[in-house]
């Protein structure tokens, strides 16, 4: 049997990997419940979780939410993995982390000098944090289907753009989302959005 594997967000749940079950019926599908929130870190538990259900047997599917699709990008799993569908994927996250340096007032010189700095919407900034992602760019080699919302907060349509054409994937925008697909509308067309590409990349896959 083939397994879809389901990586959330931030604030996000194993448990929400249930709301794809009816679009993979004839699937076991399964969230996976990830403890650390860095890429060096969670990486390596997506790739164990994942190489575990592959030795069950059947494809890997990946299903990834932003911060999530990140993570599993690096976790060398790309060969591993038959067919990914990522929503609002965080693709360039050094843009991000620069951005909100930006946007917070915090130079380069300032993060190195103090490492850390908590910002007032939440998020700390981290200077290893920033020069690992600069060290460590994005490989990924999976037959990969990008839904995108053109009201994301987080990754421009440029970068998504990019990511989509450098990594050849099929990128599909809905002009009215957000960069959470959360509203029934939005999880609408994401459901369609997958039933769309599933039965394509199916078509791909059949000899």
């Amino acid at each position: 049997m083939d397994t879809v594997v389901y990586v959330h967000g931030k604030g996000g749940r194993a448990a929400d990997a249930a709301r794809y079950e009816p679009l993979f019926p004839a699937h076991k599908v399964v969230g996976l419940d990830y403890r650390t929130f860095t890429p060096w870190e969670t990486g390596p538990e997506i790739a164990d979780a994942v190489r575990s259900f592959r030795a069950e047997g059947g494809r890997i599917l990946l299903i990834a939410d932003s911060i999530g699709a990140y993570f599993a990008m690096h976790a060398g799993i790309g060969d591993e993995i038959a067919h990914a569908w990522f929503v609002s994927p965080i693709v360039d996250m050094e843009a991000l982390i620069l951005g909100m340096m930006a946007q917070t007032g915090v130079t380069k010189d300032e993060l190195k000098k103090k490492r850390t700095i908590p910002t007032a919407f939440g998020e700390d900034l981290s200077w290893d944090y920033l020069t690992w992602v600069q060290s460590h760019p994005v490989r990924w080699t999976a037959p990969t289907d990008v839904l995108y919302g053109g009201r994301d907060n987080l990754t421009s349509r440029e970068t998504i753009t990019a990511f989509a054409e450098t990594h050849h994937a099929a990128l599909t925008v809905m002009e009215d989302g957000e960069h959470w697909f959360h509203t029934g509308e939005q999880l609408r067309f994401l459901d369609d959005w997958i039933r769309r590409t599933r039965s394509s990349s199916a078509k791909e896959d059949t000899p």
